[in-house]
């Protein structure tokens, strides 16, 4: 997907992006070239591969969410940053708070918001166990999202005391698995969360397939959780 296609294909959603939103992206693309050759941030640096499976992939939460000014988002184990990045350039006005466990990867994304010149980014070095039993941060997100590798109990763990009540947990996942939704619930549950739906598609260009499940939280996370730090990935919840 050239820069072209990808504002094209954009419009044709509904989301049109200026010459400053283009600009952007292309000096998103090049720091994060950059800065992989100084540690390991993506596998993916290929100008149209960034465009379409970061970029593309992060804003199409937009076909299916609202993130109007005002909104607040909490990207969790963000990594080059996405989503929230790349929504933040088309929805300047979105409140972004980013959390990560690996110091590089804030260093990178501290230089990176500074260079693109965004305002209302909140980077934070921590894991999301203690960062998510801060005082004026729990319960505080209208969403919450991550495009985290872990089994949907353990993000579910990490991400929904995060969440304000009738906000959403929206989990980012490259293919459908009914069988790891099946072994969440009881976890979502627990945590305050109900299942609302699970959206559907497929990139253009490739058709890889992509799979957000979203959760509303419906009442608070009782306040054991998140546990310890490494626990909820050790003993998930069942």
């Amino acid at each position: 997907m050239t820069p072209e296609e990808f504002k094209q294909l954009l419009e044709e959603k509904g989301i049109v992006l200026s010459d400053k939103q283009m600009a952007q992206f292309a000096s998103y693309h090049q720091l994060l070239t950059e800065w992989n050759g100084k540690m390991n941030l993506t596998a993916i640096t290929e100008e149209k591969e960034v465009y379409l499976k970061h970029f593309y992939d992060s804003v199409s939460l937009a076909f299916f969410e609202d993130f109007s000014s005002g909104r607040k988002i909490c990207d969790v184990g963000s990594g080059a940053g996405f989503p929230s990045i790349p929504l933040k350039i088309v929805f300047p006005d979105l409140d972004v708070t980013i959390v990560d466990s690996l110091n590089k990867r804030i260093k990178f994304l501290t230089h990176l918001t500074k260079e693109l010149e965004l305002d209302g980014v909140s980077l934070y070095h921590d894991r999301a166990e203690t960062f998510g039993r801060l005082n004026g941060i729990r319960g505080s997100f209208d969403f919450v999202t991550a495009r985290a590798v872990a089994r949907l109990n353990v993000l579910a763990e990490l991400c929904l005391p995060l969440v304000k009540k009738d906000g959403y947990f929206l989990a980012l996942k490259a293919s459908k698995s009914d069988e790891e939704v099946q072994e969440a619930k009881k976890a979502i549950a627990l945590l305050g969360g109900r299942i609302e739906a699970e959206r559907s598609f497929e990139l253009p260009v490739t058709q890889d397939e992509r799979h957000i499940v979203v959760i509303q939280k419906k009442k608070e996370t009782p306040n054991k959780y998140p546990r310890k730090p490494g626990l909820p990935n050790k003993q998930p919840i069942k």
